[in-house]
């Protein structure tokens, strides 16, 4: 590995990417867009990458004029000081409650499927301080963890989805639009926002060795998780129709303890070890962007102070509800809704004023370096 001092290469970026919105896959994501797009799930998600791809092609032509500035530096730069701020707190609350719920799912994971007699406070808590020590690491940390471990990941994943679909009916994917061509549009559009980390991961694009290994990998990273979920999209209605699947609240979890390898039983067991490393590297890494983002507002130079605080309220306010499994799954779809129109038009909306400012005038703009 290229060695950098304080940042990260191609490759650790894009196994941040891979595993923050892959293992998206494994959480109440697939249930989320099978109740609206039924059968055709895996189209949507197919649809959601080309989405996705326009407000990250803009963003990556502004940060373009803007190189060495990370995401708040930029919407300071061109929103102004005032507005500019106003916008990264609202990100920064969108950003917070979406970890809360994602880490209200994932405790609701690991208690129901795996330590049922522990208390979820207990999970939570456990869970939280493990990726705050993470966090605390830094950048350079999560992203060598993330590759090194990024091979046994996919490879467990990979070994999951070709047993499954070995075992899988391929007729349960007809009809292939599902509920319709405009359905799957509004399913695509509302749930984009799984790909809105590609947007907060702005935060560390001063930190990738260089603006092109930040293009590239941005780029690869959209395709690789648009083609994994989507092919664990298809894996789910093949072995439970849609009918089924989208009543199950973590599907690839039940996937996992329906397939069997061989005389291998309860193959579960082999593949929830790599998916709770990748939790613990996927939540890091949202603390680490938090903590930056909220330093950047508050005009901090040693954001990593601010992991602790970011870490005891998320505890505080994530296991406060009643009833986890139901608030926590309407709250992540909410947020999904709310998050895709900004995901959508914040980007181009940038690149508008940007354009209109100058920014990529008098040489400002180098493609690549």
């Amino acid at each position: 590995m290229k060695q950098n001092e304080g940042k990260i290469g191609i490759k650790e970026y894009v196994a941040i990417i891979s595993l923050a919105i892959g293992t998206k896959l494994s959480d109440d994501t697939p249930t989320i867009i099978f109740e609206n797009a039924r059968n055709a799930g895996w189209i949507v998600v197919l649809l959601m990458g080309l989405m996705a791809f326009i407000p990250v092609i803009l963003l990556i032509k502004v940060f373009s004029a803007h190189k060495g500035k990370d995401l708040h530096e930029v919407i300071i730069h061109i929103f102004g000081r005032f507005f500019g701020t106003i916008i990264s707190i609202l990100l920064l609350v969108a950003g917070v409650a979406s970890i809360i719920a994602d880490t209200g799912i994932y405790v609701d994971i690991i208690g129901t499927m795996y330590f049922t007699k522990t208390p979820p406070s207990i999970i939570y808590v456990m869970l939280m301080l493990v990726c705050a020590y993470g966090a605390k690491r830094g950048i350079e940390q999560i992203g060598t963890v993330a590759w090194v471990l990024l091979p046994y990941l996919k490879i467990t994943l990979f070994i999951a989805i070709l047993v499954s679909l070995n075992a899988g009916h391929f007729d349960y994917i007809f009809p292939i639009l599902g509920e319709g061509s405009m359905e799957i549009l509004k399913a695509s559009a509302k749930n984009v926002s799984i790909f809105s980390d590609l947007f907060f991961i702005g935060l560390i694009a001063p930190l990738v060795t260089s603006f092109k290994d930040f293009k590239k990998g941005t780029l690869l990273g959209l395709v690789l998780v648009t083609l994994e979920i989507s092919l664990a999209m298809v894996t789910f209605v093949m072995i439970f129709d849609y009918t089924t699947a989208e009543m199950l609240s973590y599907p690839f979890h039940e996937t996992i303890r329906y397939i069997q390898i061989g005389f291998l039983q309860n193959v579960e067991t082999l593949f929830f070890p790599f998916w709770l490393v990748a939790t613990f590297i996927r939540f890091s890494f949202y603390l680490y962007i938090s903590a930056v983002l909220l330093a950047g507002i508050l005009k901090i130079n040693e954001f990593e102070y601010l992991i602790p605080l970011i870490t005891t309220l998320i505890i505080l306010i994530g296991i406060a509800p009643d009833s986890p499994s139901i608030v926590l799954f309407n709250m992540r779809q909410n947020l999904l809704m709310l998050i895709s129109p900004v995901f959508l038009f914040l980007p181009p909306l940038m690149w508008l004023i940007a354009k209109i400012r100058g920014d990529f005038k008098n040489g400002t703009v180098q493609e690549t370096n």
